[in-house]
């Protein structure tokens, strides 16, 4: 609704009402502050609105409008009634939301996280899979680079009117091989709208499975540097292409950005329930056989009398997962290729139930996930991929600190995880037990600063060894990490 409409109309009845022909000089407005009418004196309670000089009609009307012609005044009734016209016109004209401004309804955004991280101790030539900068010069492959781009990331999203909303997100920091900072994409969806009032959709394209919280959340507005393994390894690169439905009440509409809109670090607007059919080999791949994963989540938000916030999900999914196989160096020193059994050839049993909650940080917070399954895993005894159990998940606690010199979130993270990565060459297995002690320091909007102690005690997943050095080794070290992150 346009406030300023009663007083626009208000407006353009005084000047027709004040402007015959015969004015020469401006006319002074005041405005009554409680009944809102248009005054030409000044009064009690009444304030100045300015001085208005009147316009001349164009050349249609002149002749209309005009002393002295032949044709006679126009009536007052009719000026009064063409300009209410005029001012319903523009209203309209504005509340149009196909007509908006092109910045009103497409926007480009983005941001870019530099990382730097320093070995403090333990094992030598480790790699920490999911971030490149970890590593000395003993390490596999890239991972001595002490600086890397994490990210390199926009955003292009809008709304074509009421029912079509769409998203495409590339990251220029991907890696090809030993290639980095490479374009890859990330997200490219449309969100169509069977409702208005988008409580009911259709999400079409690549985008984020609805399987966990922290997954859905972005990075951009996560807290640890790294999602935790046990339930990113659920979907690789957290995205896949399907088509999903997602069911949000307006009330948990409202919820959902207000918790957004006081810098709470929510995971966004993936439904209070949601539904979907996707590929299940993850982003960018093709599909590998002629089965369909299917995934479902429920989760609420809560407000409670004193302004907190807290929310509960429980999500699952299930479907068949065919493995990609490579080389690696077994416990006798030698380079093996594990097999497939026949059975297995269109895909293992991958399924997974997972519980979240989160308790905002106003200024205390807690967020804690688990999940459990069954998925593909390489038994480096038979050198053979089977179906393996899983477990595994994390507990975050976190403090909000709002100074003048910006927003402080310390916080402690501790994950677990006793399974299979699917999504790596061979399925190895996965045994994580980190230790996390880190804050994040929001400088300003468009400027942060993480430092993160990583206590690691996990499987080397990269692999790459020559002789003498097996692959799938466990590894502890200490590692201090920092992330610069520009928002823009």
């Amino acid at each position: 609704m346009n406030t300023l409409a009663p007083f626009s109309r208000a407006l353009a009845i005084a000047a027709a009402a004040f402007a015959p022909s015969s004015f020469a000089e401006s006319l002074e407005l005041f405005m009554d502050t409680e009944t809102k009418q248009i005054y030409a004196e000044p009064g009690p309670k009444r304030v100045p609105l300015g001085k208005f000089r009147p316009v001349d009609e164009p050349e249609a009307d002149a002749t209309a409008q005009a002393p002295g012609k032949d044709a006679p005044a126009e009536p007052l009734e009719q000026r009064l009634e063409r300009n209410e016209q005029k001012v319903a016109a523009l209203e309209e004209r504005n509340s149009d939301s196909s007509r908006s401004p092109f910045n009103d309804r497409f926007q480009i955004r983005g941001y870019l996280q530099t990382r730097y991280t320093e070995m403090l101790g333990g094992d030598e030539g480790i790699n920490l899979w999911s971030d490149r900068s970890v590593g000395d010069q003993n390490s596999l492959g890239d991972a001595d680079k002490n600086y890397l781009i994490r990210r390199a990331r926009l955003v292009f999203q809008g709304d074509v009117g009421d029912r079509l909303s769409f998203y495409i997100q590339p990251d220029f920091a991907s890696s090809a091989g030993t290639t980095g900072n490479v374009a890859q994409m990330r997200d490219a969806y449309g969100d169509v709208y069977l409702t208005t009032d988008r409580v009911h959709r259709l999400r079409v394209g690549q985008s984020k499975v609805p399987f966990g919280w922290e997954n859905l959340q972005s990075s951009s507005n996560r807290l640890a540097l790294d999602r935790a393994d046990a339930l990113n390894s659920a979907v690789r690169d957290e995205r896949d292409l399907g088509i999903f439905y997602y069911f949000t009440p307006k009330g948990v509409q409202a919820r959902f950005d207000e918790i957004n809109k006081r810098g709470l670090k929510h995971s966004g607007n993936y439904g209070m329930f949601g539904v979907g059919l996707y590929n299940g080999q993850g982003a960018n791949r093709g599909d590998r056989n002629d089965n369909q994963h299917v995934v479902a989540r429920v989760s609420y938000p809560w407000k409670f009398a004193g302004g907190q916030f807290f929310e509960a999900g429980v999500q699952a999914y299930s479907g068949e997962y065919v493995p990609s196989t490579a080389a690696y160096r077994a416990p006798d020193d030698v380079s093996l290729t594990p097999t497939i059994a026949d059975e297995f050839r269109f895909g293992y049993d991958d399924e997974r139930v997972g519980v979240s909650a989160i308790w905002y940080p106003q200024p205390f917070g807690i967020q804690a996930e688990w999940n459990w399954g069954t998925t593909p895993g390489l038994d480096v005894a038979t050198n053979s991929i089977v179906e393996q159990d899983l477990e595994g998940g994390y507990v975050q606690a976190m403090y909000k600190l709002d100074h003048r010199f910006g927003t402080f979130l310390p916080f402690v993270k501790w994950q677990y995880f006793d399974g299979a990565s699917k999504a790596e060459n061979n399925a190895p297995l996965n045994e994580v037990n980190d230790l996390e002690i880190g804050v994040e320091w929001q400088i300003a909007a468009p400027l942060e600063l993480a430092a993160v102690y990583h206590r690691m005690n996990r499987t080397n997943l990269v692999t790459g060894n020559r002789a003498g050095r097996i692959d799938y080794r466990r590894f502890e070290a200490d590692a201090l990490r920092l992330q610069l992150q520009l928002n823009f």
